[in-house]
């Protein structure tokens, strides 16, 4: 799927231990593949396979950066972020269309991304692209609706305007300052939380060590149960819409009953009036670190 105008696609992401902590990176990296015009992966050192499964995409697109993460860079996530900017530099295109590696677009959403940008593309005041996300948690059929996680993040860019990955490399900014973003009716499929209980403790413990020293992970996560792993579990919902193709042979149905029954161990736990505390204080401002231009 080529954009029209001559407009050039620039796909990028940072990748590590996907096989590890089962990672559905290369459905992610193929779920917009068609089209970008070229897409740049940033493979940093890994315990397992990684590079030989990007590889194995075989596409004349990819560009493979090979890098060394900073393990001692332990501030804020940061880490993240400057390997994505890595990335980010090696992108030649106009627009910049990122995804993190936990992260699968849908194909039914390729076309209207593509209108989008092309609609965008000569208004100087629009400096991305918002999608709307699906947040997948415990199961592929259960997503968070609490406050606190984002409903909308920036996933496209425009090149050469110095955006930077910010933070984390959740979202992006230009001189501290966020950006200016249309927000579009694309869907982003996210399954970070959408693991089973074993690869998940070892997935958040190996995540945190980008915000803490082992000895504060071993303090944290010290003879945690697999229930611990999944606190945030007050607020999912059943999911039955559909999911990309790709993610087809990902789907395991085993983990909606074991969610549902954590929830339910949650609630009589937690009991009635501490979950009215934990809803109340959810209220407020999501993570939405961009500014609403214009819907298209």
């Amino acid at each position: 799927m080529k954009i029209s105008n001559g407009i050039k696609i620039s796909g990028a992401t940072i990748v590590r231990n996907i096989e590890k902590f089962k990672y559905p990176a290369v459905e992610s990296i193929k779920s917009i593949l068609s089209i970008c015009d070229e897409f740049v992966v940033n493979i940093g050192n890994s315990e397992d396979e990684t590079k030989k499964k990007i590889e194995f995409i075989n596409s004349d697109k990819i560009k493979i950066l090979e890098t060394v993460w900073d393990d001692s860079n332990r501030k804020d996530g940061r880490e993240l972020s400057r390997q994505t900017n890595i990335a980010l530099s090696k992108c030649s295109g106009d627009w910049i269309f990122y995804i993190q590696a936990d992260e699968v677009f849908s194909e039914w959403d390729l076309k209207k991304m593509a209108e989008t940008i092309e609609k965008v593309n000569d208004n100087s005041k629009i400096e991305g692209v918002a999608v709307e996300y699906l947040h997948f948690y415990g199961s592929y059929s259960t997503v968070q609706k609490a406050r606190n996680w984002y409903k909308y993040e920036v996933r496209v860019i425009r090149n050469g305007i110095g955006a930077e990955s910010h933070g984390d490399a959740q979202g992006f900014r230009i001189k501290g300052r966020k950006i200016r973003a249309a927000i579009s009716e694309c869907k982003m499929f996210h399954y970070g939380w959408a693991r089973s209980p074993e690869i998940m403790s070892r997935k958040v413990m190996d995540f945190h060590r980008w915000w803490h020293s082992d000895e504060e992970i071993r303090k944290r996560y010290a003879d945690r149960s697999v229930f611990e792993y999944y606190r945030d579990i007050a607020n999912i919902v059943d999911y039955e819409g559909p999911h990309p193709a790709l993610m087809k042979d990902k789907i395991d149905v085993r983990l909606k009953s074991l969610v549902l029954e954590l929830k339910r161990k949650y609630i009589n736990t937690r009991g009635f009036l501490q979950k009215l505390k934990d809803i109340s204080r959810r209220y407020g401002k999501g993570h939405i670190n961009f500014h609403t231009i214009k819907k298209w």
